[in-house]
């Protein structure tokens, strides 16, 4: 009797193995970090909010499964550096980095621990991976690199103000990006019959002297190009000048616009965030970054603020208004 009650136990014991091994791996906890150059949000985390919901569809929810380990470098690309050692020694499973200086500092900091690209710009030409294809390395993601973007939204921004004839444009030429972007603006200016007025801008002390020239220079418009840490950093100091000189602006980012800028075109970034939340899932799934293809965004959005457009006496076209994406009141 005894034996028999014995090799129960022992049969019990053996099939309840697996289910707890099971429930085991089910409750692990993944550790990822999140590197922003960007500054910490006086507010919740727009960007945060669209990654977090991205993985809770994919069964990662934070606080249960999944700890995010967050890092802003209050642009400042020393601060990078020094973050991203941090979270290499928190041993975190990927890293999420957000805009070409993350992504260089995150690379330049581990060649084992995956990263996935938040915001880049051309990785291939910037030594992030070897091809869109077959990345190679530890890093994947996705480029946010539009074929002829620029110079579609200088036709937006004429399109609204189509009486302008010299626009300014506003860039970092250090940035690995910056001249084939004022390239594309050249070509379409050139088609428009605008002239450009290229302000290479380096530094946030020679903010308001870069505005101050192009007013004294008779810019009607500007262009604000892309992703550069400096530019981005600067994107309210960038608006209130745009509005206080009264030059109707485009940028890339709806963020821009929300902050009182007066049309943005360019990648959805919501849907852009969700994405980044697929490539962590899969990573943390078993994939590896070299094989998992660089995506490019196939979602754009025109966002136009009717309220600025209003202080600038700009009337927004209707075929625009029926274009937007977005109009803010």
């Amino acid at each position: 009797m005894w034996y028999s009650v014995i090799g129960c136990l022992v049969t019990l014991s053996l099939l309840a193995s697996p289910l707890t091994a099971e429930a085991q791996q089910a409750t692990k906890v993944h550790r990822i970090g999140r590197l922003m150059a960007s500054s910490s949000p006086s507010g919740p985390d727009p960007w945060l909010e669209h990654f977090g919901q991205g993985l809770r569809d994919l069964g990662y929810v934070e606080g249960q499964n999944l700890l995010i380990e967050h890092r802003y470098a209050e642009g400042s690309e020393e601060r990078l550096r020094d973050l991203a050692a941090e979270l290499v020694r928190l041993q975190v499973e990927v890293i999420v980095a957000g805009g070409s200086a993350a992504i260089r500092a995150a690379q330049q900091t581990t060649r084992t621990i995956p990263i996935v690209m938040a915001s880049s710009g051309d990785p291939v030409g910037l030594g992030f991976v070897a091809s869109l294809a077959r990345p190679g390395g530890n890093i994947t993601g996705m480029s946010n690199i539009v074929a002829d973007l620029p110079g579609k939204q200088l036709e937006l921004l004429k399109e609204v103000v189509p009486q302008s004839a010299r626009i300014a444009v506003v860039t970092n030429l250090a940035a690995p990006l910056s001249g084939s972007d004022v390239e594309n603006l050249t070509v379409a200016a050139k088609a428009l019959g605008v002239q450009l007025q290229v302000v290479d801008l380096r530094s946030p002390d020679a903010l308001e002297g870069a505005f101050a020239a192009m007013t004294g220079e008779g810019a009607e418009a500007l262009v604000v190009l892309g992703e550069p840490l400096l530019i981005d950093h600067l994107r309210g100091p960038i608006v209130d000048l745009a509005t206080k000189h009264r030059l109707p602006a485009i940028y890339r980012w709806k963020r821009y616009v929300e902050a009182g800028g007066l049309m943005s075109y360019g990648p959805n970034q919501p849907a852009m965030w969700r994405r980044y939340a697929y490539y962590v899932a899969r990573i943390l799934q078993g994939a590896t970054p070299a094989d998992l293809p660089v995506e490019q965004p196939t979602k754009l959005e025109l966002v136009l603020n009717l309220k600025t457009a209003k202080a600038l006496g700009i009337t927004i076209p209707p075929s625009l208004l029926l274009l937007a994406n977005e109009v803010l009141q």
